[in-house]
């Protein structure tokens, strides 16, 4: 297994988790947010979708975007299969974008993204995006635990 092969592993196994979780999470607490500036839960959802395309770009770009037109802006929010299912294609993009880069890309291409505090090659810049979600995964887990919600194990 080579180290694209590892990526994408890494990728797959975060968001079948992270999906474990979504789906998990009762409807009636899809809303639900710990304090008024906190994102709700599938607000936070669509954030590590959203992110997820942002980054695909930004790597496509070689940095931040300097105009970002999102397509996940100014649509409702209905459920967490909607979200995947309208995220769906663009994972598939990300996914297939990484696919074509080669082992000597993920250290020789540089992704600037200064603006935000950091230029670092690409290989570093894909474990960020990986470890993003994984982030928003425990902070959604807390959001269970304190809203007195079951959580499922995502450790199997």
């Amino acid at each position: 297994m080579n180290s694209i092969d590892l990526i994408l592993l890494n990728f797959k196994e975060i968001r079948r988790r992270s999906i474990n979780l979504w789906m998990s999470i009762p409807e009636e607490k899809l809303l639900w947010k710990p304090d008024n500036k906190a994102m709700n839960c599938i607000e936070m959802i669509r954030h590590v979708l959203e992110s997820e395309h942002y980054y695909h770009l930004a790597i496509q770009n070689r940095g931040s975007l300097s105009n970002f037109n999102s397509p996940f802006e100014n649509r409702p929010f209905t459920s967490v299969n909607a979200e995947l299912e309208f995220a769906e294609p663009y994972r598939n993009q990300f996914m297939d974008t990484i696919k074509e880069f080669s082992q000597e890309d993920l250290k020789n291409i540089m992704i600037d993204r200064s603006d935000s505090g950091y230029i670092r090659n690409l290989g570093d810049m894909l474990l960020r995006v990986a470890y993003h979600e994984s982030v928003h995964t425990g902070q959604l887990l807390d959001y269970l635990r304190t809203a007195e919600v079951p959580r499922i194990r995502i450790w199997d």
